[in-house]
């Protein structure tokens, strides 16, 4: 702050306005931005990822069908998951779409006992249809649709879920505003997203090697939500009767090699908007003893954790529980307390 507050000092004694000139003027003539069109254009929604980028990589993914079906077992894993969560709900839903559904992982775990339509919406097309011979256990509608931005009626809904899509959201509170507004009182959503440890073997492995080969860090692993700020966005977003839990998934793969290819295969590779186009050799190879070095199983195998953060929120609704008014306990906490020491 001090070197900015300098830097502004200096500017100001060496530029001298006219009596009747503004900075403003100044500002015009000189044919730059004023003060006040620089912070409409920073008030912006930052992107962090390239969503552009990003429907490439899963359009690529997926038109290698055999590679893509192989690596399909960790979504499959989080699908089923999301799946239980919404059959742990005892209702029976007319419509539920999916954000996200990529080639279809959560049809597989649910059935028409559950719901009698899965709306099943992604951005790449060539995932979309990936699998689109393939019969479910429920009537399936397929819609291209960035889940970004979802475009629903209002209380059109009676559920939204989405499975490993959310953690390349560039404004995570908007898209869950339009998603509690889209959904009909007492409607409830469910996500699945990767958590801020996930592929931390990677990560740290990756900015050994760059700092030993190149001497600084690059951004070749994603960022991803911390587990207390999801609670935030939920009620952010305007929902209620919030429940977040997460689970961490290990994966023993060969070398980190074939972690890497199972990563791009699943169309999961790295979407930084300030990504570098290029991993160098001998980078790669550094980062690979690294990994073994530091992370090894005994066996020779690598593990890479999958840290998965799932949430529950509901839109208001009169007829859910409310919290007593504040004086209407008719129990004492201390007494109860004091009485448990004693007796302790």
């Amino acid at each position: 702050m001090r070197g900015l507050v300098h830097t502004a000092l200096r500017l100001g004694a060496a530029t001298r306005l006219a009596p009747t000139e503004t900075l403003s003027a100044r500002f015009y003539s000189a044919g730059k931005e004023t003060a006040r069109e620089y912070l409409e254009k920073t008030a912006a929604p930052f992107e962090v990822f390239d969503r552009s980028a990003k429907r490439m990589q899963r359009d690529r993914a997926a038109s290698r069908w055999e590679d893509s079906r192989e690596v399909d077992y960790l979504k499959d894993e989080v699908a089923a998951r999301v799946a239980d969560r919404l059959l742990d709900i005892k209702r029976r839903y007319h419509q539920v779409v999916e954000l996200g559904a990529g080639c279809g992982h959560l049809a597989k775990s649910v059935d028409d006992d559950m719901m009698d339509r899965l709306v099943m919406c992604e951005m790449s097309k060539v995932a979309l249809e990936r699998d689109g011979d393939k019969e479910y256990g429920v009537e399936v509608e397929r819609r291209l649709m960035d889940e970004e931005f979802p475009m629903f009626e209002p209380e059109s809904l009676d559920a939204v879920v989405s499975s490993l899509s959310m953690h390349w959201i560039n404004d995570l509170p908007g898209m869950m505003i339009q998603i509690r507004k889209a959904l009909v009182p007492d409607g409830v959503f469910i996500g699945a997203m990767f958590g801020g440890d996930s592929l931390f073997e990677l990560r740290t492995s990756l900015q050994l090697a760059d700092q030993e080969r190149d001497g600084g860090i690059a951004a070749r692993v994603s960022p991803l939500t911390d587990t207390r700020d999801v609670g935030s966005l939920l009620s952010r977003a305007g929902f209620t009767l919030s429940t977040i839990d997460l689970d961490n998934i290990v994966v023993n793969y060969p070398t980190m090699l074939h972690l890497i290819s199972d990563i791009n295969a699943m169309g999961e590779g790295n979407a930084v908007v300030q990504r570098l186009p290029f991993l160098k050799r001998d980078t790669l190879l550094a980062a690979s003893a690294i990994y073994k070095e530091l992370h090894g199983n005994p066996d020779g195998t690598i593990p890479a954790t999958f840290q998965v953060i799932y949430m529950i929120g509901w839109k208001p609704d009169p007829s859910q529980p409310q919290p007593l008014p504040r004086g209407s306990g008719q129990a004492s906490l201390g007494e109860m307390f004091n009485g448990t020491s004693h007796k302790l």
